[in-house]
Protein backbone atom coordinates (compact mmCIF):
# COMPACT_ATOMS: atom_id res chain seq x y z
CA UNK A 1 0.00 0.00 0.00
CA UNK A 2 1.94 3.40 -1.31
CA UNK A 3 1.62 6.92 0.69
CA UNK A 4 -0.84 7.96 -1.81
CA UNK A 5 -3.72 4.82 -1.01
CA UNK A 6 -3.05 5.45 3.24
CA UNK A 7 -3.60 9.22 2.60
CA UNK A 8 -6.64 8.54 0.51
CA UNK A 9 -7.81 5.58 3.40
CA UNK A 10 -7.17 8.10 6.10
CA UNK A 11 -8.54 11.46 4.81
CA UNK A 12 -12.21 11.41 3.97
CA UNK A 13 -11.88 14.76 2.30
CA UNK A 14 -9.39 12.92 -0.45
CA UNK A 15 -12.24 11.03 -2.72
CA UNK A 16 -10.98 7.99 -4.18
CA UNK A 17 -11.92 5.99 -7.86
CA UNK A 18 -13.72 3.89 -5.61
CA UNK A 19 -15.86 6.93 -4.47
CA UNK A 20 -17.43 7.23 -7.66
CA UNK A 21 -20.23 5.75 -9.31
CA UNK A 22 -22.06 6.05 -5.87
CA UNK A 23 -23.94 8.93 -6.19
CA UNK A 24 -27.82 9.11 -7.59
CA UNK A 25 -28.87 9.54 -11.04
CA UNK A 26 -30.46 12.95 -10.00
CA UNK A 27 -27.07 13.92 -8.43
CA UNK A 28 -24.69 13.03 -11.43
CA UNK A 29 -27.35 15.12 -13.58
CA UNK A 30 -26.76 18.27 -11.41
CA UNK A 31 -23.14 18.01 -11.61
CA UNK A 32 -23.33 17.61 -15.71
CA UNK A 33 -25.30 20.42 -15.93
CA UNK A 34 -23.42 22.66 -13.47
CA UNK A 35 -20.16 22.31 -15.44
CA UNK A 36 -21.85 23.07 -18.53
CA UNK A 37 -23.46 26.19 -17.10
CA UNK A 38 -20.29 27.13 -15.74
CA UNK A 39 -18.11 26.75 -19.03
CA UNK A 40 -20.76 28.20 -21.14
CA UNK A 41 -20.25 31.38 -18.59
CA UNK A 42 -16.90 30.97 -18.31
CA UNK A 43 -16.51 31.40 -22.06
CA UNK A 44 -18.30 34.30 -21.95
CA UNK A 45 -16.04 35.72 -19.28
CA UNK A 46 -12.68 34.62 -20.97
CA UNK A 47 -13.33 36.29 -23.57
CA UNK A 48 -14.35 39.48 -21.88
CA UNK A 49 -11.13 39.11 -19.59
CA UNK A 50 -9.00 38.34 -22.36
CA UNK A 51 -9.86 41.56 -24.43
CA UNK A 52 -9.75 44.26 -21.10
CA UNK A 53 -6.42 42.32 -20.21
CA UNK A 54 -5.03 42.29 -23.28
CA UNK A 55 -6.08 46.38 -23.89
CA UNK A 56 -4.50 47.35 -20.80
CA UNK A 57 -1.04 45.93 -21.65
CA UNK A 58 -1.56 48.18 -24.54
CA UNK A 59 -2.63 51.02 -22.69
CA UNK A 60 -5.89 50.93 -24.35
CA UNK A 61 -9.47 50.88 -22.64
CA UNK A 62 -11.01 47.72 -23.67
CA UNK A 63 -14.69 46.47 -23.91
CA UNK A 64 -16.61 49.26 -21.95
CA UNK A 65 -20.11 50.36 -23.91
CA UNK A 66 -21.79 47.32 -23.87
CA UNK A 67 -22.84 46.70 -19.52
CA UNK A 68 -20.72 47.43 -16.43
CA UNK A 69 -17.29 47.88 -17.60
CA UNK A 70 -17.80 46.13 -20.88
CA UNK A 71 -19.46 42.98 -19.05
CA UNK A 72 -22.35 42.28 -21.82
CA UNK A 73 -20.16 42.52 -24.64
CA UNK A 74 -19.45 38.90 -25.07
CA UNK A 75 -23.26 38.10 -24.64
CA UNK A 76 -23.62 40.81 -27.43
CA UNK A 77 -21.33 39.23 -29.67
CA UNK A 78 -22.88 35.98 -28.86
CA UNK A 79 -26.09 37.06 -30.05
CA UNK A 80 -25.10 38.77 -33.28
CA UNK A 81 -23.53 35.78 -34.36
CA UNK A 82 -26.54 33.46 -33.56
CA UNK A 83 -28.63 36.01 -35.55
CA UNK A 84 -26.60 37.07 -38.29
CA UNK A 85 -27.56 35.11 -41.53
CA UNK A 86 -25.77 31.31 -42.21
CA UNK A 87 -23.80 31.66 -45.44
CA UNK A 88 -22.35 28.46 -46.94
CA UNK A 89 -20.07 28.26 -49.78
CA UNK A 90 -21.58 26.26 -52.63
CA UNK A 91 -18.67 23.78 -53.04
CA UNK A 92 -18.43 22.81 -49.55
CA UNK A 93 -19.21 19.18 -48.09
CA UNK A 94 -22.63 19.80 -46.17
CA UNK A 95 -22.65 17.04 -43.57
CA UNK A 96 -18.51 17.70 -43.00
CA UNK A 97 -18.89 21.33 -42.94
CA UNK A 98 -21.70 21.13 -40.05
CA UNK A 99 -20.47 18.55 -38.30
CA UNK A 100 -16.87 20.12 -37.82
CA UNK A 101 -17.92 22.72 -35.14
CA UNK A 102 -19.59 19.78 -32.94
CA UNK A 103 -16.48 17.45 -33.40
CA UNK A 104 -14.63 20.09 -31.91
CA UNK A 105 -16.73 21.37 -29.12
CA UNK A 106 -18.35 17.96 -27.80
CA UNK A 107 -14.73 16.27 -26.92
CA UNK A 108 -13.91 19.85 -24.62
CA UNK A 109 -16.59 19.41 -22.53
CA UNK A 110 -16.31 15.33 -21.88
CA UNK A 111 -12.67 15.90 -20.73
CA UNK A 112 -13.45 18.14 -17.98
CA UNK A 113 -16.42 15.63 -16.37
CA UNK A 114 -12.94 13.74 -14.95
CA UNK A 115 -11.58 16.96 -13.58
CA UNK A 116 -11.64 16.94 -9.94
CA UNK A 117 -12.58 20.91 -8.29
CA UNK A 118 -13.17 20.14 -5.11
CA UNK A 119 -12.98 17.27 -2.08
CA UNK A 120 -16.01 15.31 -0.48
CA UNK A 121 -18.76 17.41 0.57
CA UNK A 122 -22.53 17.32 1.26
CA UNK A 123 -25.01 17.95 -1.76
CA UNK A 124 -28.56 18.43 -0.71
CA UNK A 125 -27.95 15.60 2.61
CA UNK A 126 -25.73 13.91 0.42
CA UNK A 127 -21.93 13.12 0.66
CA UNK A 128 -20.79 13.48 -3.36
CA UNK A 129 -17.04 14.33 -4.67
CA UNK A 130 -16.94 17.38 -6.12
CA UNK A 131 -16.54 16.00 -9.74
CA UNK A 132 -18.46 14.46 -12.05
CA UNK A 133 -16.79 11.23 -12.87
CA UNK A 134 -13.34 9.50 -12.49
CA UNK A 135 -11.28 6.69 -13.83
CA UNK A 136 -8.33 4.21 -13.18
CA UNK A 137 -7.23 6.08 -16.38
CA UNK A 138 -8.76 9.36 -16.13
CA UNK A 139 -6.03 11.03 -17.90
CA UNK A 140 -5.61 8.92 -20.98
CA UNK A 141 -9.21 10.00 -21.65
CA UNK A 142 -8.37 13.64 -21.50
CA UNK A 143 -5.58 12.97 -23.94
CA UNK A 144 -8.21 11.03 -26.26
CA UNK A 145 -10.13 14.04 -25.69
CA UNK A 146 -7.93 16.43 -26.55
CA UNK A 147 -7.18 13.86 -29.69
CA UNK A 148 -10.70 13.53 -31.13
CA UNK A 149 -10.60 17.02 -31.17
CA UNK A 150 -8.53 17.73 -33.31
CA UNK A 151 -10.17 16.21 -35.93
CA UNK A 152 -12.79 18.46 -35.89
CA UNK A 153 -10.41 21.22 -37.05
CA UNK A 154 -8.76 18.94 -39.66
CA UNK A 155 -12.54 18.30 -41.18
CA UNK A 156 -13.44 22.17 -40.55
CA UNK A 157 -10.43 22.09 -43.13
CA UNK A 158 -11.07 19.59 -45.59
CA UNK A 159 -14.84 20.16 -45.30
CA UNK A 160 -14.57 23.71 -46.53
CA UNK A 161 -12.96 22.77 -49.84
CA UNK A 162 -10.84 25.81 -49.66
CA UNK A 163 -7.22 25.89 -50.41
CA UNK A 164 -6.45 27.89 -47.28
CA UNK A 165 -8.65 26.05 -44.98
CA UNK A 166 -7.15 22.37 -46.27
CA UNK A 167 -3.91 24.05 -45.61
CA UNK A 168 -4.87 24.81 -42.06
CA UNK A 169 -6.28 21.35 -41.29
CA UNK A 170 -3.29 19.70 -42.61
CA UNK A 171 -0.94 21.77 -39.98
CA UNK A 172 -3.11 21.21 -37.29
CA UNK A 173 -3.05 17.10 -38.03
CA UNK A 174 1.29 17.88 -38.36
CA UNK A 175 0.62 20.15 -35.28
CA UNK A 176 -1.20 18.06 -32.66
CA UNK A 177 0.99 14.40 -34.11
CA UNK A 178 4.38 16.48 -32.71
CA UNK A 179 2.49 18.12 -29.56
CA UNK A 180 0.36 15.25 -28.27
CA UNK A 181 3.58 12.64 -28.16
CA UNK A 182 5.10 15.36 -25.73
CA UNK A 183 2.18 16.35 -23.83
CA UNK A 184 1.94 12.49 -22.83
CA UNK A 185 5.47 12.03 -22.39
CA UNK A 186 5.22 14.90 -19.60
CA UNK A 187 2.86 13.09 -17.89
CA UNK A 188 5.00 10.01 -17.39
CA UNK A 189 6.96 11.68 -14.67
CA UNK A 190 3.54 12.27 -13.01
CA UNK A 191 2.13 8.62 -13.14
CA UNK A 192 5.64 7.27 -11.70
CA UNK A 193 5.00 9.75 -8.74
CA UNK A 194 1.94 9.19 -8.00
CA UNK A 195 1.19 5.48 -8.74
CA UNK A 196 -2.37 6.28 -10.26
CA UNK A 197 -3.64 7.39 -13.42
CA UNK A 198 -7.00 8.31 -11.67
CA UNK A 199 -7.25 12.49 -11.42
CA UNK A 200 -8.60 12.77 -7.86
CA UNK A 201 -5.70 10.46 -6.76
CA UNK A 202 -2.91 12.14 -8.10
CA UNK A 203 -4.48 14.95 -6.44
CA UNK A 204 -4.31 13.39 -3.17
CA UNK A 205 -0.49 12.15 -3.50
CA UNK A 206 0.26 15.96 -4.00
CA UNK A 207 -0.98 16.55 -0.62
CA UNK A 208 2.25 15.23 1.20
CA UNK A 209 5.49 15.45 0.23
CA UNK A 210 8.13 12.52 0.23
CA UNK A 211 11.05 12.04 1.25
CA UNK A 212 14.69 11.41 -0.56
CA UNK A 213 17.00 9.25 1.32
CA UNK A 214 21.06 9.91 -0.32
CA UNK A 215 24.09 8.84 1.81
CA UNK A 216 22.15 8.53 5.17
CA UNK A 217 20.33 12.13 4.66
CA UNK A 218 16.56 12.22 4.53
CA UNK A 219 15.59 15.81 1.60
CA UNK A 220 12.19 16.65 2.00
CA UNK A 221 10.16 16.64 -1.47
CA UNK A 222 8.01 19.12 -1.96
CA UNK A 223 4.76 18.27 -2.59
CA UNK A 224 3.23 19.85 -5.85
CA UNK A 225 4.24 18.16 -8.73
CA UNK A 226 5.37 21.76 -10.39
CA UNK A 227 8.63 22.14 -8.56
CA UNK A 228 9.49 18.05 -7.83
CA UNK A 229 8.92 17.70 -11.45
CA UNK A 230 9.22 21.16 -13.40
CA UNK A 231 10.69 20.20 -16.75
CA UNK A 232 7.87 17.83 -17.20
CA UNK A 233 5.66 21.16 -15.93
CA UNK A 234 7.15 23.57 -18.19
CA UNK A 235 7.44 21.29 -21.44
CA UNK A 236 3.53 20.68 -20.57
CA UNK A 237 3.47 24.60 -20.63
CA UNK A 238 4.59 24.34 -23.88
CA UNK A 239 2.59 21.69 -25.34
CA UNK A 240 -0.90 23.23 -23.90
CA UNK A 241 -0.21 26.32 -26.12
CA UNK A 242 0.13 23.99 -28.73
CA UNK A 243 -2.12 21.66 -28.38
CA UNK A 244 -4.81 24.66 -28.73
CA UNK A 245 -3.49 26.50 -31.37
CA UNK A 246 -2.85 29.52 -29.50
CA UNK A 247 -0.13 32.16 -30.28
CA UNK A 248 2.36 31.29 -30.94
CA UNK A 249 1.73 28.29 -32.03
CA UNK A 250 -1.96 29.38 -33.43
CA UNK A 251 -0.18 27.85 -36.80
CA UNK A 252 -3.61 26.31 -38.71
CA UNK A 253 -5.67 29.47 -38.37
CA UNK A 254 -2.53 32.08 -38.95
CA UNK A 255 -4.31 35.36 -40.81
CA UNK A 256 -0.90 36.20 -42.14
CA UNK A 257 -0.70 33.59 -44.52
CA UNK A 258 -4.05 31.58 -44.71
CA UNK A 259 -6.37 34.42 -44.42
CA UNK A 260 -8.36 32.80 -41.27
CA UNK A 261 -7.12 29.01 -41.72
CA UNK A 262 -9.03 26.37 -40.85
CA UNK A 263 -12.29 28.46 -40.63
CA UNK A 264 -11.62 30.64 -43.03
CA UNK A 265 -14.99 29.40 -44.95
CA UNK A 266 -17.21 29.87 -41.84
CA UNK A 267 -18.92 32.72 -41.89
CA UNK A 268 -19.21 35.03 -38.64
CA UNK A 269 -22.23 33.31 -37.16
CA UNK A 270 -23.47 30.19 -35.27
CA UNK A 271 -21.13 27.64 -36.29
CA UNK A 272 -17.93 30.27 -35.60
CA UNK A 273 -19.45 30.78 -32.67
CA UNK A 274 -19.27 27.16 -31.63
CA UNK A 275 -15.62 26.92 -33.72
CA UNK A 276 -14.71 30.06 -30.93
CA UNK A 277 -16.44 28.50 -27.73
CA UNK A 278 -14.41 24.49 -28.45
CA UNK A 279 -11.49 26.36 -28.77
CA UNK A 280 -12.17 28.77 -24.98
CA UNK A 281 -13.72 25.54 -23.63
CA UNK A 282 -9.57 23.60 -24.47
CA UNK A 283 -8.02 25.84 -23.08
CA UNK A 284 -10.16 25.80 -19.59
CA UNK A 285 -9.37 22.01 -19.95
CA UNK A 286 -5.74 22.19 -20.22
CA UNK A 287 -5.56 24.99 -17.43
CA UNK A 288 -7.40 22.40 -15.13
CA UNK A 289 -5.14 19.68 -16.29
CA UNK A 290 -1.97 21.09 -15.56
CA UNK A 291 -3.67 22.60 -11.94
CA UNK A 292 -4.41 19.06 -11.32
CA UNK A 293 -1.37 17.37 -12.22
CA UNK A 294 0.95 19.94 -11.28
CA UNK A 295 -0.32 22.38 -9.01
CA UNK A 296 -1.81 20.55 -6.28
CA UNK A 297 -5.93 20.51 -7.86
CA UNK A 298 -8.30 22.08 -5.23
CA UNK A 299 -6.25 22.34 -2.56
CA UNK A 300 -5.03 25.07 -1.35
CA UNK A 301 -1.97 27.06 -1.50
CA UNK A 302 0.65 28.18 0.95
CA UNK A 303 0.13 29.99 3.31
CA UNK A 304 -3.57 29.33 3.03
CA UNK A 305 -2.77 25.63 3.36
CA UNK A 306 -1.70 26.50 7.13
CA UNK A 307 -5.54 26.98 7.95
CA UNK A 308 -6.98 23.80 9.04
CA UNK A 309 -10.34 24.41 7.14
CA UNK A 310 -8.53 25.30 3.97
CA UNK A 311 -9.27 22.04 2.37
CA UNK A 312 -12.63 20.72 3.49
CA UNK A 313 -16.00 21.84 2.72
CA UNK A 314 -16.51 24.48 -0.60
CA UNK A 315 -13.80 26.42 -0.14
CA UNK A 316 -11.39 24.35 -2.35
CA UNK A 317 -13.75 25.44 -5.06
CA UNK A 318 -12.94 29.10 -4.64
CA UNK A 319 -8.61 28.19 -4.90
CA UNK A 320 -9.14 25.90 -7.95
CA UNK A 321 -11.18 28.78 -9.72
CA UNK A 322 -8.19 30.98 -8.54
CA UNK A 323 -5.29 28.80 -10.31
CA UNK A 324 -7.55 28.59 -13.37
CA UNK A 325 -7.73 32.71 -13.52
CA UNK A 326 -4.08 32.82 -13.20
CA UNK A 327 -3.76 29.89 -15.54
CA UNK A 328 -6.06 31.44 -18.31
CA UNK A 329 -4.27 34.88 -17.35
CA UNK A 330 -0.72 33.41 -18.55
CA UNK A 331 -2.64 32.73 -21.83
CA UNK A 332 -3.29 36.04 -22.70
CA UNK A 333 -0.10 37.40 -21.31
CA UNK A 334 1.34 34.92 -24.41
CA UNK A 335 -0.53 36.26 -26.82
CA UNK A 336 0.21 39.77 -26.32
CA UNK A 337 3.71 39.15 -25.73
CA UNK A 338 4.99 36.36 -28.51
CA UNK A 339 5.06 36.97 -31.85
CA UNK A 340 3.96 33.45 -33.70
CA UNK A 341 6.50 31.40 -35.20
CA UNK A 342 7.25 30.21 -38.60
CA UNK A 343 6.09 26.11 -39.30
CA UNK A 344 9.48 24.74 -39.63
CA UNK A 345 10.21 26.35 -36.06
CA UNK A 346 7.02 25.08 -34.57
CA UNK A 347 7.88 21.37 -35.91
CA UNK A 348 11.55 21.36 -34.73
CA UNK A 349 10.59 22.49 -31.41
CA UNK A 350 8.27 19.66 -31.05
CA UNK A 351 10.30 16.90 -32.54
CA UNK A 352 14.19 17.89 -31.58
CA UNK A 353 13.72 19.78 -28.42
CA UNK A 354 10.32 18.56 -26.24
CA UNK A 355 10.37 14.97 -27.06
CA UNK A 356 14.12 14.16 -26.74
CA UNK A 357 14.12 16.19 -23.67
CA UNK A 358 11.29 14.68 -22.09
CA UNK A 359 12.28 11.26 -22.73
CA UNK A 360 15.89 12.42 -21.04
CA UNK A 361 13.97 13.62 -17.96
CA UNK A 362 12.05 10.29 -17.80
CA UNK A 363 14.79 8.25 -17.58
CA UNK A 364 16.07 9.77 -14.72
CA UNK A 365 12.75 9.94 -13.14
CA UNK A 366 12.67 6.34 -13.81
CA UNK A 367 16.07 5.69 -12.58
CA UNK A 368 15.56 8.28 -9.39
CA UNK A 369 12.11 5.64 -8.25
CA UNK A 370 14.24 2.25 -8.82
CA UNK A 371 17.06 3.82 -6.68
CA UNK A 372 14.06 3.89 -3.84
CA UNK A 373 13.20 0.47 -4.06
CA UNK A 374 14.89 -1.83 -1.56
CA UNK A 375 14.65 -4.90 -3.58
CA UNK A 376 16.68 -3.30 -6.39
CA UNK A 377 20.30 -3.67 -7.18
CA UNK A 378 21.37 -0.30 -7.62
CA UNK A 379 24.65 -0.73 -9.16
CA UNK A 380 22.82 -2.71 -11.66
CA UNK A 381 20.26 0.39 -12.04
CA UNK A 382 23.13 3.14 -12.65
CA UNK A 383 25.43 0.40 -15.10
CA UNK A 384 22.39 0.45 -17.62
CA UNK A 385 21.60 4.22 -17.01
CA UNK A 386 24.86 5.07 -17.82
CA UNK A 387 25.18 2.57 -21.60
CA UNK A 388 22.00 4.37 -21.99
CA UNK A 389 23.33 8.12 -21.86
CA UNK A 390 26.57 6.63 -23.45
CA UNK A 391 24.85 5.45 -26.76
CA UNK A 392 22.31 8.00 -26.47
CA UNK A 393 25.16 10.29 -26.41
CA UNK A 394 27.32 8.50 -29.12
CA UNK A 395 24.29 8.64 -31.74
CA UNK A 396 23.35 12.08 -31.15
CA UNK A 397 27.60 13.10 -31.90
CA UNK A 398 27.27 10.88 -35.34
CA UNK A 399 24.01 12.64 -36.26
CA UNK A 400 25.37 16.03 -35.31
CA UNK A 401 28.45 15.10 -37.34
CA UNK A 402 26.93 14.55 -40.23
CA UNK A 403 24.45 17.10 -40.33
CA UNK A 404 27.68 19.52 -39.80
CA UNK A 405 29.70 18.01 -42.78
CA UNK A 406 26.30 18.54 -44.60
CA UNK A 407 26.42 22.11 -43.91
CA UNK A 408 29.96 22.37 -44.79
CA UNK A 409 30.14 20.50 -48.00
CA UNK A 410 26.80 22.81 -49.11
CA UNK A 411 28.34 26.33 -48.18
CA UNK A 412 31.60 25.36 -50.15
CA UNK A 413 29.40 24.76 -53.06
CA UNK A 414 27.58 27.65 -52.65
CA UNK A 415 31.23 29.54 -52.66
CA UNK A 416 32.05 27.57 -55.32
CA UNK A 417 29.36 28.92 -57.45
CA UNK A 418 30.04 32.54 -56.76
CA UNK A 419 33.44 32.66 -57.44
CA UNK A 420 32.24 30.73 -60.63
CA UNK A 421 29.52 33.58 -61.38
CA UNK A 422 32.15 36.31 -60.48
CA UNK A 423 35.44 35.00 -62.25
CA UNK A 424 35.08 36.60 -65.66
CA UNK A 425 33.67 40.20 -66.23
CA UNK A 426 30.51 40.26 -67.99
CA UNK A 427 27.90 43.40 -68.85
CA UNK A 428 25.73 42.24 -66.40
CA UNK A 429 24.90 38.94 -64.10
CA UNK A 430 22.80 38.23 -61.49
CA UNK A 431 21.55 39.48 -58.84
CA UNK A 432 22.22 42.76 -60.57
CA UNK A 433 21.01 43.22 -64.62
CA UNK A 434 23.52 44.49 -67.12
CA UNK A 435 23.89 48.42 -66.74
CA UNK A 436 24.13 49.88 -70.50
CA UNK A 437 23.35 53.30 -69.89
CA UNK A 438 24.88 55.88 -71.74
CA UNK A 439 26.06 57.78 -68.91
CA UNK A 440 27.81 54.48 -67.17
CA UNK A 441 30.43 54.57 -69.59
CA UNK A 442 31.37 58.74 -69.32
CA UNK A 443 28.78 59.63 -72.23
CA UNK A 444 27.15 63.07 -71.10
CA UNK A 445 23.11 63.18 -71.22
CA UNK A 446 22.13 65.48 -73.63
CA UNK A 447 19.57 68.46 -72.37
CA UNK A 448 16.28 68.06 -73.94
CA UNK A 449 14.84 71.75 -74.51
CA UNK A 450 11.81 72.65 -72.99
CA UNK A 451 8.83 72.61 -74.81
CA UNK A 452 9.96 70.62 -77.31
CA UNK A 453 8.08 66.94 -77.63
Amino acid sequence: MNVRTLLVAAEPNFPGVADFGKDPLWISIIKAVVIFIVLMLGVLFGVWFERKLISRMQNRYGPNRAGKFGLLQSVADGLKMGLKEDLMPRTVDKVIYFIAPVVLAVPAFLAFSVIPMGPMVSMFGVQTPLQLTDLPVAVLLVLAMAAIGVYGIVLAGWGSRSPYSVLGGLRASAQVVSYEIAMGLSFVGVFLFAGTLSTSEIVAAQAEGGTLTLGGLNIPLPSWYMILLIPSFLIYIVTMLGETNRVPFDLPEGEGELVGGFQTEYSNSLKFAVIMLAEYVNVFVVSAVSITLFMGGWQAPWPISAWDGANTGWWPLLWFFLKMVLVFSFFIWCRASLPRVRYDQLMALGWKILIPVNLAWIMLVATVKAMRLESVDRTLVLTVLAIVVIGCFAIWWRFDSVLQKRKEAKAAQIEAEFEQLHAEPSAGGFPVPPLDLPHYHGVARKEVPSGSN
